[in-house]
């Protein structure tokens, strides 16, 4: 055979005379070459690479096969596949499901119990939540909800409790069963949470009776077992972030704090009991009137251009609308969206119909008020110095990700939209005084665009290319740059000077 007849894969499985190698475990390597000249001996058959570099544009395919025939990769068969369960593969990819092992990853384990007491509240079951950071750096979560099923699920063979702790994506959060709108979307929340802690308790108290189950590190140290009678109903979950996955395992109160406190505004009427026994402080939050009292709260600072918070809800298709406006003083938006509970800070479709329906209700109002007439503000105007809160719930949510910071579902865009400029019209038309206030705060926010439009012109006008970067002196140029318009004046003095400037057209007159 040939050595030009051989292929790129042929050529390295042949020896120098084309002829093929005989069979061995592994390849042989080719014996290396004494100092002769080239002509004297037959060449040594070509490197890796020269056989791949030969290949053209089958290179990447010989490279390929290369690595299993040449360097003795490992075989790939079925036994080299490896399945991990549910625990071990939250325990070494636990960035997929909390975000990171940091600070946010730390406090979400918080979050992730709390939403499971706060979902129970939404589905008009539960009205306290007590949220408790204990000395030992474990964490507390109890809610006066129905209580975790503990009875033999039919198609685990387990206790429903066991389940719900062990088995991820499972729970009651992918249909209308149990929770029909939750921020728990996923269904990865607690069990999560007990995979990623050293301990962890679970009690439950149903039917008149208490049972309990303990976990160390996601396994079951024993059976969900019955200790005592209750006349209650509620969850109580204890657990203790595990010091091999998170470098830090120290609670922040502050964070804690002002996501309790989110919570509460978002759920009017929940009360959500908060305590550190580390430094024996605590707080309760429970706000009748919701997400009125979180705008409220937001404006504390700033001076409100009108008393009342613009304020509404409303369910179309199963979405509920929930929206409070005010506007004051500043001149930058604050504006906070939530689905579910769920903080949107990159918005998404709720938040685009919301922008639509407040834009086209306020030019509309101010077209026919005639306060618009030659300048009509933008969308960003009618936004400058609004402090808003829109909160909406949505049967089955569509989020980029387990972090969920962006709504992706079409429809709610069209519902929003159409909500919200339902009561903008109606609010602006029984409350013209209030909305001769939004208007002209938006038609000031325009002026002030405009100038800031006209003196950008005006400075790239001036440091354009023609300019030379400005005349020198007592220099005075004019801004035209059309030679048949421009006049220059020669004046003799500061004083003749001064009055020429004075009086002249700056658009073509030069001094």
């Amino acid at each position: 055979m040939d050595r030009d007849d051989l292929t790129p894969v042929d050529a390295v499985l042949h020896d120098g005379n084309g002829e093929p190698h005989a069979e061995s475990p592994t390849p042989q390597s080719p014996t290396p070459q004494s100092a002769t000249p080239q002509s004297a001996t037959p060449q040594a058959p070509p490197s890796q690479g020269e056989a791949i570099a030969r290949a053209g544009d089958d290179g990447a395919d010989a490279e390929r096969i290369n690595l299993r025939a040449v360097e003795g990769q490992s075989e790939y068969s079925a036994d080299k596949l490896e399945h991990l369960s549910d625990r071990d593969h939250v325990r070494q990819r636990p960035s997929m499901y909390i975000g990171d092992t940091g600070t946010r990853g730390l406090h979400h384990l918080v979050f992730e119990v709390v939403d499971n007491s706060v979902d129970e509240a939404m589905a008009g079951y539960a009205s306290h939540i007590w949220v408790t950071i204990n000395a030992d750096g474990s964490v507390t979560v109890e809610d006066n909800g129905r209580g975790i099923p503990v009875e033999t699920h039919p198609a685990l063979g387990i206790s429903t409790l066991e389940g719900v702790m062990t088995v991820l994506k499972f729970g009651g959060k992918f249909s209308k069963g149990a929770y029909y709108t939750s921020g728990g979307l996923h269904g990865v929340g607690v069990t999560v949470v007990n995979f990623l802690s050293e301990w962890c308790v679970v009690e439950v108290h149903r039917g008149g009776n208490v049972y309990q189950q303990e976990y160390e590190r996601g396994i079951p140290t024993g059976p969900v077992r019955r200790i005592g009678s209750t006349q209650r109903t509620g969850t109580k979950t204890t657990f203790k972030p595990d010091h091999e996955i998170f470098p830090v395992t120290d609670f922040n109160y502050n964070i804690l704090w002002r996501r309790l406190q989110e919570l509460a505004f978002l759920n009017a009427g929940l009360a959500i009991h908060f305590r550190d026994e580390r430094s024996d402080q605590g707080e309760v939050f429970r706000f009748e009137r919701g997400i009125v009292e979180f705008v409220e709260y937001l404006n504390r600072a700033s001076g409100a251009l009108h008393n009342d918070v613009l304020y509404m809800r409303t369910e179309a298709e199963g979405v509920t609308v929930e929206l409070a406006l005010q506007y004051c003083a500043d001149y930058t938006e604050n504006f906070h969206s939530y689905v579910n509970n769920i903080c949107t800070t990159e918005g998404g479709t709720h938040v685009s119909g919301f922008r639509a329906a407040l834009t086209r209700s306020l030019n509309q109002y101010g077209r026919e008020s005639g306060v618009f007439k030659d300048l009509v503000p933008t969308g960003d105007d009618f936004r400058e110095g609004m402090t808003g809160v829109l909160a909406v719930r949505v049967p089955h949510p569509q989020f980029e990700g387990q972090t969920k910071t962006k709504l992706g579902n079409g429809e709610v865009e069209g519902i929003v939209n159409s909500a919200v400029g339902e009561f903008l019209a109606k609010y602006l038309e029984e409350n013209p005084k209030t909305a001769r206030a939004i208007l002209q705060k938006a038609l000031l926010a325009a002026e002030a665009r405009e100038s800031a439009r006209k003196a950008r012109m005006l400075v790239r006008e001036r440091k354009g290319a023609l300019s030379g970067g400005g005349l020198p002196g007592k220099l005075r140029d004019c801004t035209s740059r059309e030679v048949d318009r421009c006049e220059l004046y020669l004046v003799e003095g500061d004083s003749a000077g001064g009055s020429a400037e004075g009086g002249r057209i700056r658009e073509f007159q030069a001094i």
